[in-house]
């Protein structure tokens, strides 16, 4: 079975560019023509949408609609991957942190970036980057030092974003 191409109205309303009743009210005018071709003004209305889809929404095909359901600092996670002690202060000599992270109505594959920050000294310390396997689902991101070494006495926060867009607001813990 052959899969049915889209129009580019059905495009454009899906991912937010054009209202439906306005593609409605241009169908009707081209209605009204009978159908006559002006090439002219087709060609017009054409590149005027191309210069709007260029110009105001540079990654159209890889938008996401995905949302954090949930987000917690926790100190980890079991074998079914869910948060054991969820808290937002750990002991001195704390060496792993987990943010663990419940997402829904991803497009499969969206990127999403874990960014840690050491707050005291205002210093980015560790970013990973997501690749979203699923449209809902969950994940654990840890910072981890090797075995012997502690994470600095201090505040941190923990950013989770697509692109430029913060996904939640920030989770914020301190290591005593």
């Amino acid at each position: 079975m052959r899969k049915r191409r889209r129009l580019l109205g059905e495009i454009l309303i899906a991912n937010g560019v054009l209202k439906e009743e306005l593609l409605n009210a241009a169908l009707e005018i081209q209605k009204k023509e009978g159908g006559r071709s002006n090439f002219i003004i087709k060609s017009g209305i054409l590149v005027f949408i191309l210069i709007l889809l260029i110009l105001f929404i540079p990654n159209i095909g890889n938008r996401s609609n995905i949302t954090i359901q949930d987000a917690k600092i926790v100190a980890d996670v079991d074998k079914n991957m869910l948060p054991i002690k969820v808290t937002n202060s750990f002991p001195k000599n704390t060496s792993k942190v987990c943010a663990w992270i419940n997402w829904k109505n991803a497009k499969i594959n969206t990127q999403i970036l874990v960014k840690w920050y050491y707050i005291t000294d205002d210093e980015p310390i560790y970013d990973y980057s997501l690749n979203i396997p699923k449209r809902e689902g969950i994940a654990n991101v840890a910072l981890s030092l090797p075995e012997g070494k502690t994470l600095p006495s201090g505040l941190y926060k923990v950013t989770i974003l697509s692109g430029k867009r913060e996904l939640t607001r920030p989770l914020k813990f301190e290591i005593q």
